[in-house]
C-alpha cells in the first residue's frame, strides 16, 4: 500500500490538493501497478517560519 507524505511550506487550495493527489495516484497506478484504492496521501502544510534553508528561516532576509 503506497503512502505518500507531502510537506509544503505555506498552504495549498483544495483544488491544488485534488490535482496533486490525482496525479500521484495515476502515476502509482500506471508505473507501480498499485490499485487506486491502495494509495494514501497526506498533506502537511507548515508555516514558513517552520522551515529553514541555509540557516535562515523562509521569508527572512540576510
Amino acid at each position: 500500500m503506497p503512502y505518500v507524505n507531502i510537506r509544503i511550506a505555506g498552504s495549498l487550495s483544495r483544488e491544488q490538493k485534488k490535482e496533486i493527489a490525482r496525479e500521484i495516484t495515476d502515476t502509482l497506478e500506471r508505473v507501480a501497478r498499485k490499485p487506486r484504492s491502495y494509495t494514501y496521501i497526506a498533506f502537511d502544510e507548515l508555516p514558513h517560519e517552520s522551515w529553514a534553508i541555509g540557516g535562515n528561516l523562509l521569508g527572512e532576509e540576510d
